[in-house]
């Protein structure tokens, strides 16, 4: 939830629906419900493992078998529905994961109703809800400005726009934009689908396929198969009806289910349905341990993504440092500096603490000077203290707290704002300060300030984060000359007694500043403005704060320097992205001095040393940013919409972008990016649209994270070969059977056999192992160039063996079926062992435990065959005598076609392809 507490929202009239009349809007169907989800339903789950065009292939096939009545031969039918009952049952837990996970990062919104606060879910909204949006959250619903305190939207994702909006009492703003300072109550008129929250929510959340390398390679696959499978079906079976004699004679003598079981071992070879599974697999079981990682994958397929990245966008605050920052002190500027060199006017800051000044750390022998001192730290205290202070504003006024320093008196104010960099107050005594980045404000002032921004650069430079107080020019700041009265203070003059005032200080500090403005910011809302109050001051003060602007002669009076905390896995992590070949490069909002002196101590680049540049300073045009990213490590100044543009320009030089972020102004980048990740702590518009969550919002993560897409991708690399090497050679096969005229050389049982311990149990074992090679696009063009010298080469085999050893051994394979059975069972071992060859050399290097899963599954496939029952039942006829020696000569022969393949097969690839060039066919 949004860190201002429910204790400490402001006290307004309005008391909000009573819990009847929620309970009446809900059943009316008027409830903010959004169908929106982190991964798949249940049914979705289940249609997607089972109604697959595979999956009715085997089964169309496993039922053909079944009616010849050869029961044994189907078994390859409840392999797959034992496999595809796996994959269900594994993402189903992965969907528990997930959703349990989401629940954590989900956050809920503040509503008043029966006149309290009350925090809801985002379903829980519902028509006329009182709601109030608070700076850093989404709105969740449409709505009518009741009251605000200083709101600002950014409504970019609405309008295309990238500056921010004040808003008025009585305007319409709609669900999905930001609030990226002050606050509002607003009175909800559109809720769920007639909201557009609706449509937003879903765009971010939806469960949706990622376009990548790899979907799209074993989509070629299939869809090559699915045009294959079919028609090669067809011709098996009629090849098959006439090696029996012909339709009469296999009707006859029934020799016709024979000819079917034959087809259906040719059209379960080329099926590589263990490929789909085994994808869909990797993808749940690597959510799975990100989760248990506190990382919330919110696409499973963007776990494929995670493995291609090679360009990492790193948002400073939240990332490499831990989002702390402590105040450090206080420098006043003197005339050397181009400033005024003091302050003057009234205060209610903390009286004088002795000699030695701790908020600003001098020496207060000079009473003017310690005087002055104290009105800056005042100002200071009062410019952080908003309704919603960034992290800087809460390290200044713990650091102002500690020193006794509260709340003071304001007339208006202009809320922080990362478009303008600066915030502003009018202090009781009409004293304009500002406070903000010292570029901006001295970028926008009418004299010289080379030397004080030099003095800025130089404590930037030693890592510390640097704002300026400046106070607006007499002229500007007589328009705030009036003050108030507290009407309920009983003072009738229109004077607020001073001692009075700063006796009450304490009093000032837990109250908002938000008690002290009306709904535009202007004047007070429970007190009268008195003193100077005509209407060209109240207009000029309502002009100022409905288009703030920087006053040109203002007086830069005093440096405000705080330092953050790195967090202390920054420099490992760091380094290990440095070793994968990913580039880091830090984006911020903060002075890209400060920002570089950070990569410095953390080593961003290593030895060399980072360079930094301000953002204000990039091209706007794409092609020209692209080349000028080349050669920048740390970018400060960032606005929201260069974020977006520099992961524009890194995608023009084909680089894959990674990009983290917190804050609302990341939630543009993170969905332009690749890969979108947002902290846990991040504002919900951020997280709705990144697609990893940190959780606990730790960056030591990103590794594990990174390294977990990039085992999923090589591995499955390295699968799929081995499921298209059978794809391969079952179509050869079918081929050669088709246009010789031979009985298919195997049975269906005998590649469920050998496919089992050749490719289904070694390849999933395989997907699981360690692997952090980065990915290099091409996935389709690598896996067929490795299966094809494999495929080609166990077909090779195959057939020859079929066609040459019934004439040397004399046997009668068209009359006799212990002949047939014979030649079959040869084949089931040239295959097995051919199978063997290959697993060895996707399973390289055979050293340690991937050398003993290939002897493992040989000696497995080896032993099954003297099982007598594993033997009976899958047909496995141990060869002796002639047949023997016969099968020796045959696998050796399969060894050396193996060889040549692997060395001839390749060259032939790449002679046809440069002859293709030149006829001007690119494949």
């Amino acid at each position: 939830m949004n860190t201002t507490t429910v204790d400490t929202m402001p006290d307004v009239r309005e008391p909000g629906l009573t819990a009847a009349e929620v309970e009446q809007r809900v059943e009316r169907g008027q409830a903010n419900e959004v169908k929106t989800s982190t991964s798949r339903s249940v049914a979705d789950i289940v249609r997607a493992n089972v109604f697959t065009l595979f999956n009715g292939i085997i089964f169309a096939a496993m039922v053909l078998v079944l009616i010849t009545g050869s029961w044994k031969d189907s078994v390859f039918g409840f392999v797959i529905i034992i496999n595809t009952g796996i994959g269900i049952v594994t993402e189903l837990k992965a969907k528990r994961t997930l959703d349990r996970l989401s629940i954590l990062v989900a956050s809920d919104v503040l509503v008043r109703r029966d006149g309290v606060n009350v925090p809801v879910p985002h379903n829980g909204i519902v028509m006329d809800d009182l709601l109030w949006v608070r700076s850093g959250e989404q709105v969740p619903a449409d709505g009518l400005i009741v009251e605000t305190w200083g709101l600002e939207l950014d409504e970019s994702m609405l309008t295309g726009e990238s500056r921010t909006v004040r808003h008025k009492v009585g305007e319409q703003i709609y669900s999905g934009a930001t609030a990226v300072s002050g606050m509002a109550l607003i009175r909800v008129n559109a809720v769920g689908e007639h909201s557009y929250a609706a449509t937003l929510t879903a765009q971010a959340k939806v469960y949706k396929k990622t376009v990548s390398d790899l979907n799209k390679g074993i989509n070629t696959i299939l869809k090559f198969m699915t045009f294959l499978v079919v028609p090669l079906c067809v011709l098996l079976i009629l090849s098959q009806i006439r090696t029996v004699g012909g339709w009469s004679e296999a009707l006859a003598t029934g020799e016709w289910r024979q000819a079917v079981v034959s087809a259906v071992a040719g059209v379960v070879g080329m099926i590589p349905e263990g490929l789909v599974l085994l994808t869909s697999l990797n993808f749940a079981l690597a959510a799975i341990r990100l989760a248990r990682k506190n990382t919330l994958v919110q696409e499973l397929e963007s776990v494929e993504t995670l493995a291609r990245v090679d360009a990492l966008n790193l948002d400073k605050t939240g990332t490499i440092t831990d989002g702390g920052i402590a105040f450090d002190r206080l420098i006043m500027l003197g005339d050397e500096d181009g400033s005024a060199g003091g302050a003057t006017g009234g205060g209610c800051g903390a009286a004088d603490v002795g000699g030695h000044d701790a908020a600003t750390g001098h020496d207060a022998a000079d009473g003017h000077d310690a005087a002055a001192e104290r009105i800056v730290a005042q100002a200071l205290y009062d410019c952080c203290n908003e309704e919603q202070p960034n992290g800087t504003g809460r390290a200044v006024l713990a650091g102002l707290t500690a020193q006794g320093y509260g709340a003071c008196d304001v007339n208006a104010r202009i809320p922080f704002s990362s478009a303008r960099k600066w915030s502003a107050v009018v202090e009781g005594d009409g004293s304009l300060w500002y406070m903000g980045a010292p570029e901006v404000i001295l970028a926008a002032l009418d004299r010289d300030t080379t030397d004080l921004l030099k003095r800025v650069n130089d404590y930037a430079g030693d890592g510390n984060r640097v704002l300026l107080m400046a106070r607006a020019s007499e002229d500007v700041a007589r328009a705030g000359k009036g003050h108030c009265d507290c009407e309920d203070t009983g003072n009738q003059d229109g004077h607020e007694d001073r001692e009075s005032h700063e006796g009450q200080a304490g009093d000032h500090e837990g109250r908002n500043d938000y008690e002290a403005l009306d709904s535009k910011g202007c004047e007070c809302k429970h007190r009268k403005v008195v003193g100077d109050t005509s209407s060209d001051i109240r207009s000029e003060w309502c002009r100022l704060l409905d288009d703030p602007t920087l006053d040109p002669h203002a007086e830069p009076v005093a440096l405000v320097l705080c330092a953050e905390r790195i967090r202390s896995d920054a420099e490992p992590t760091l380094a290990w992205f440095r070793e994968q070949g990913v580039r880091c490069r830090v984006i911020s909002g903060d002075n890209p001095v400060t920002v570089g002196a950070i990569a410095r101590k953390v080593r961003l680049t290593g030895d060399r040393e980072p360079v930094a540049m301000d953002a204000r300073e990039l091209p706007e045009d794409l092609n020209e940013l692209a080349r000028t990213l080349e050669g920048v490590d740390v970018l400060g100044r960032v606005l929201p919409d260069q974020k977006k543009a520099i992961v524009k320009a890194l995608h023009l030089q084909g680089h894959v972008v990674a990009m983290t972020g917190d804050g609302v102004n990341d939630a543009l980048a993170l969905k332009e990016a690749d890969l979108g990740i947002a902290m846990g702590n991040a504002a919900p518009a951020t997280k709705a649209v990144a697609q990893v969550v940190l959780v606990d919002s730790k960056f030591s993560h990103l590794p594990d994270v990174v390294a977990r897409g990039r085992q999923v991708m090589a591995n499955m690399e390295r699968v799929a070969s081995l499921f298209l090497v059978k794809t391969v050679y079952s179509a050869l096969i079918s081929l050669g059977v088709v246009l010789t005229q031979i009985p298919y050389p195997y049975l269906p049982r005998h590649i469920t056999y050998i496919g089992a311990l050749t490719i289904g149990m070694p390849a999933f074992i395989l997907a699981l192992a360690p692997n952090t090679r980065r990915y290099i696009p091409g996935f389709l063009g690598r896996v067929v160039r490795f299966a094809l010298p494999g495929g080609v080469a166990t077909a090779l085999s195959v057939l020859l063996a079929s066609w040459f050893l019934p004439g040397i051994m004399g046997w009668d394979v068209a009359g006799s079926l212990a002949d047939l059975s014979s030649l079959r069972a040869t084949s089931a071992i040239i295959l097995f062992v051919m199978g063997v060859f290959v697993l060895a050399r996707v399973a390289r290097p055979l050293n340690g435990w991937r050398g003993g899963l290939v002897a493992f599954f040989a000696a497995a496939g080896v032993i099954g065959a003297f099982i007598p029952f594993v033997a009976r039942f899958f047909a496995l006829i141990l060869p002796t005598g002639a047949t023997l020696t016969a099968t020796l000569i045959a696998l050796a022969g399969a060894a050396v076609i193996f060889v040549l393949c692997l060395w001839l097969v390749p060259r032939i690839g790449r002679i046809l392809a440069r002859f293709l060039h030149r006829s001007g066919i690119n494949i």
